[in-house]
């Protein structure tokens, strides 16, 4: 029974496909054509616009200006005295030694692992 529903329908799908379409297309609408009339009495003249004022020609280039005064070298600083020849300043006083460190704990045996790594 599923076999011949599906049959069925495969035919009629093919029916359907193999089908030709016809296009109707209607008729054009009728053209309206306008033709002008007569022309028209001439308008009044118009108001006369606003006047603008067109800049002149550019004007002579100035003279060139005086230079400026050159500037003056201000005073040199005096030269420092020197020092007596042959005179050499005395030494410093030699500082005063350190106070000594506070002694270490001495070393403890048994427990820890001392590994001495030789060197290069």
């Amino acid at each position: 029974m599923k076999y011949s529903l599906l049959l069925a329908s495969l035919v009629a799908l093919l029916g359907l496909a193999a089908c030709e379409k016809t296009t109707v297309t209607p008729p054009a609408p009728a053209q309206v054509v306008v033709v002008p009339g007569p022309a028209g009495p001439t308008g009044a003249t118009g108001a006369t616009g606003s006047t603008v004022a067109v800049p002149g020609p550019a004007g002579a280039t100035g003279a060139t200006g005086a230079a400026g005064s050159a500037g003056y070298d201000g005073a040199k600083g005096d030269t420092g005295s020197t020092g007596s020849p042959g005179y050499t300043g005395a030494t410093g006083a030699t500082g005063a030694t350190g106070a000594e460190g506070t002694k270490g704990d001495t070393g403890k045996t048994g427990g820890d692992t001392v590994v001495i790594v030789p060197a290069k």
